[in-house]
């Protein structure tokens, strides 16, 4: 079996906004994330996106909508050089208490099954104490970026996950890092309990 990367999406790959990505013409990406992606892909590991996407049973867009938006990031990440293997995403509202949104590992689970994935040979990319909290609960290494919410998350995560995780300043500081673990022959990756992979200024 083989690791992966697991990508959350608003804050990682696109900016976030408060008011939901409700189409592609409101989808941006952040800085580099798509050259970090093509990066990415050098690995021999599947690339899964996992997202939360209430605004679907909140009714502010259409699942065919969330549908399109990752068909076409999808193909200007190919267009790039890069590969997202799988999209899962959940629809759900905190209130509805489902298995897969995030603080959760519901999608980290499926895409396991259904791919016959290590998780504890896996690591999940997040800007928010969820996403690092679902990666702990499936098994993975958290990594915290900071682009997104990830500065204002840093000192809610450390009490949260004192034991194991790593900060870098983007999606590239991820890439970077992992290329650097896969060069040295050692993945999975072996992290110390807390580790800074870019200067933060």
């Amino acid at each position: 079996m083989t690791g992966a990367i697991f990508l959350d999406r608003d804050g990682v790959i696109c900016e976030n906004r408060a008011d939901y990505v409700k189409t592609w013409g409101e989808f941006e990406f952040i800085p580099e994330a798509k050259q970090a992606i093509a990066l990415l892909s050098r690995l021999d590991v599947p690339i899964i996106v996992v997202t939360n996407q209430s605004g679907i049973n909140r009714q502010v867009m259409t699942a065919d909508v969330v549908d399109d938006i990752h068909r076409r990031m999808v193909q200007a990440i190919t267009a790039a050089g890069g590969r997202i293997d799988r999209v899962l995403y959940c629809p759900h509202q905190p209130a509805d208490n489902c298995r897969c949104r995030k603080p959760k590992a519901g999608m980290l689970h499926r895409a396991a099954a259904e791919l016959g994935i290590d998780l504890s040979r896996s690591v999940m990319v997040g800007d928010a104490l969820t996403d690092l909290q679902a990666g702990k609960a499936a098994g993975c290494h958290p990594f915290l970026v900071l682009t997104g919410r990830g500065f204002k998350q840093l000192l809610p995560a450390l009490p949260a996950l004192a034991d194991s995780f790593t900060v870098a300043c983007n999606l590239m500081g991820v890439a970077e890092t992992l290329l650097q673990i896969d060069r040295a022959h050692t993945w999975p990756p072996a992290f110390a309990a807390y580790s800074v992979v870019e200067e933060v200024v």
